[in-house]
């Protein structure tokens, strides 16, 4: 396979890439569908070989909450998403999600989604969506603000060689003054992202973006090899066009802890307008070189 060197990937046009085609599902069967996950999603390096990783795990979180969105017909907003990752999928062979309603009310509804290839498990996904309405409000998490405005920051192309896939179809910009891995104090990444197909963030585009950064920790210790065990979101209201019609949004994400083969991982969403959307945790393992 040829890899594209680092001034092709500068050249090349991403504003091709449509989130709703590759998050189109077709008709699997018994409550079931199913969904191919083209390579250029992969997690693996640009400088290697992309069938060598597998697909990213925000994407495969978006895919469950389309998946039961379409079999299970919900129309309510996506509250809270966990997702366990079992194995990771290949690419070019249909992935089935099966969606099930656990309980359900009026304006509540808890389902959930399983995803294999064949006997091979992908993960399995617990949902709640649930509509607005009256009550109390209390947002400690206001006092969260970017550390730079989205119009202060020019756009990055996409970075270097030793990220993964994935991250070409996402639009960076860092409100921090980035070093490189390994280069600085404090495990925390602050960032403006959006998708480069520029629409309007929605549930699935937030899924998506929650997981498009490295780990935390290369800020501090360089790049380590890992893989998402478990993720978890917390959308704190319905997002609508209007929330951010170009599709940013502002992601603050901080590294907790990294010991034992373990590192646990927060992070934080904002509207353009300042707004708190959702909060992220997500834990991954260490894998071994040896």
């Amino acid at each position: 396979m040829n890899l594209p060197n680092a001034e092709a990937l500068e050249r090349a046009d991403f504003s091709t890439f449509d989130l709703d085609q590759v998050l189109a599902v077709q008709p699997a069967g018994e409550g079931s569908v199913s969904a191919v996950v083209p390579q250029s999603l992969s997690n693996a390096p640009v400088t290697m070989d992309p069938a060598r990783g597998a697909p990213f795990g925000g994407l495969m979180a978006a895919l469950a909450v389309r998946a039961a969105r379409v079999t299970l017909g919900v129309e309510s907003a996506l509250r809270t998403l966990t997702v366990q990752y079992l194995a990771g999928a290949r690419f070019d062979e249909p992935v089935r999600f099966t969606g099930e309603s656990l309980r359900g009310g009026r304006s509540t509804l808890f389902a959930e989604v399983r995803a294999a290839q064949g006997s091979r498990a992908a993960l399995v996904a617990g949902l709640t969506f649930g509509r607005d309405g009256p009550g109390p409000r209390l947002r400690p998490i206001e006092q969260v603000t970017p550390a730079r405005p989205l119009a202060a920051i020019e756009s990055q192309g996409p970075l270097g060689e030793g990220v993964p896939w994935f991250t070409r179809w996402v639009e960076y910009r860092f409100a921090m003054d980035f070093k490189g891995w390994g280069n600085h104090a404090e495990p925390i990444v602050r960032v403006w992202m959006r998708l480069r197909d520029g629409r309007p963030l929605d549930d699935l585009r937030l899924a998506f973006l929650l997981d498009a950064v490295f780990p935390n920790y290369f800020m501090v210790l360089g790049p380590t090899l890992a893989t998402s065990v478990d993720l978890r979101y917390d959308l704190f209201h319905t997002l609508t066009p209007e929330t951010s019609p170009e599709g940013w949004a502002y992601f603050e994400f901080q590294s907790h802890d990294v010991s034992d083969g373990w590192a646990l991982e927060d992070g934080v969403a904002l509207a353009p307008d300042g707004a708190p959307i959702a909060a992220a945790r997500q834990l991954r393992k260490m894998i071994s070189r040896g």
